[in-house]
Formats: C-alpha cells, structure tokens, sequence
C-alpha cells in the first residue's frame, strides 16, 4: 500500500490511542516496518520542536523505591527494619519511540537532602530498563510508580528540609533541576526522623562535618545520629 498523508495521520491516531505497532499494521493492512517509519518520524519532527521552544518531553515514568513512598506519600509507620532514610527518585521522559532521557536523585529524606543525581541518560527501551535494574539495585524493597507532582515533593522538599539544616543539595544538582520541572508546593510532606533530624554516617559523608552543621543550626541533642558503622 501506497503511504499517504491520510493513513500517516490514521497511523498516529491510532497510536494515541495506544496501539501497537503490529496492531495498527494489521488493523490498515501495512507492514509493521511502515507503521514503524511513520511513528519514528513524528516522534522526530516532535522533539526537535520542543528543543527548539525549549518545551519539556512528556512523562513516561516517574518512579521511587517503596520503602520511601511508604513512608513520605503514605505515612506508614516505622518499623525495626528502618535502618535509613534514603529515597531514589527516577524521572523518565520521552524523547521519541521508545527512547528517554532520564534522571536520577537520591535523597537523605532524614537529614542531608540531595546526597546524588544523575543525568541527563539517553536510552532506548533496552537500555532504560538494564538503567532502572542497576539503579534500585541498592534497594532490596523494590520501586514503585508515582506521579511528577510526587517525585518533585520528595526531591525538592528533601532538600528544602536540609537546607534549614544547614546542607546544600548535591553540586550536580543544576545539571539535572530543568529535567524534574517546577514544583508548585503540593502536596507537602513530612521530612526528618520521629520530629527530628537523623543522620546516618554514609561512606563519602564527611561525618565530623555534619555533625559540626547541626550541633551549629540544630543544637546538641536535638538530633539523632548513627555514625562508625564502617
């Protein structure tokens, strides 16, 4: 079959709609390839004009560890297996068929904030998920999928809260802000251990000057910590 402008717009349209390729082949009695080359193509055409306007790509993921959603956007209470208070927040975008760019911020939401970030990684759909395995890695609790409005709260009211501590957000931070939007302030979530900062020692902290920073801002015994663990 002849392609025409017709059955391209019939072939996005029916894309929106969320159908496969092999379904929308089947469906107007093309060849998968056909149907492949016309959604890659306004994929293309698509993202070069938001580069272009400076327009972010659409969400295709945001996710975060479930240990942290259970305790930041459910308040679940804390149990003897809360050994610490790390979220990683991931933050997928589509920049094209089945191609992303993605960020990645993990948060001391106890204490320190922005401890990492990384990004901006372009992937294709292969690569991106062999990036989440090697990302929640760490995480023996899994990840589970939330909203952008969710992911900002986490990440930005992390490091609102370590700010009043004392603690700026990781130096990368500026590499990776524009990827995760502009926060509007909701919903609001409660940072911190028990109504208290809690730090605990990682391996790259320097502890003697954390602990320094809150003694300073917070006061003696008005804070928790866990240090020299090894």
């Amino acid at each position: 079959m002849t392609m025409t402008s017709d059955i391209e717009s019939e072939i996005l349209a029916l894309r929106d709609k969320r159908l496969t390729s092999k379904q929308i082949a089947r469906k107007l009695g093309l060849k998968v390839s056909q149907v492949n080359s016309v959604i890659k193509a306004s994929a293309k055409e698509i993202a070069l004009a938001r580069a272009e306007t400076g327009e972010l790509a659409p969400i295709a993921q945001c996710l975060v560890n479930t240990n942290c959603a259970e305790r930041l956007l459910t308040a679940h209470p804390l149990d003897e297996h809360d050994v610490g208070g790390l979220g990683m927040v991931l933050v997928a975008r589509t920049t094209g068929y089945k191609r992303f760019v993605v960020c990645s911020y993990l948060v001391d939401y106890w204490c320190l904030g922005l401890k990492d970030t990384m990004g901006e990684k372009k992937l294709n759909d292969i690569k991106y998920q062999q990036f989440l395995n090697m990302v929640y890695q760490g995480f023996p609790d899994g990840y589970q999928e939330i909203t952008l409005e969710q992911a900002q709260a986490i990440v930005y009211g992390a490091i609102n809260y370590a700010t009043e501590l004392g603690f700026k957000p990781h130096k990368d931070f500026q590499k990776t802000q524009n990827h995760l939007g502009t926060w509007n302030g909701q919903p609001q979530l409660t940072f911190g251990y028990q109504g208290k900062p809690y730090f605990i020692e990682g391996p790259y902290d320097n502890s003697t000057q954390i602990m320094q920073t809150l003694r300073k801002n917070v006061g003696e015994g008005n804070f928790d910590y866990l240090i020299g663990l090894g």
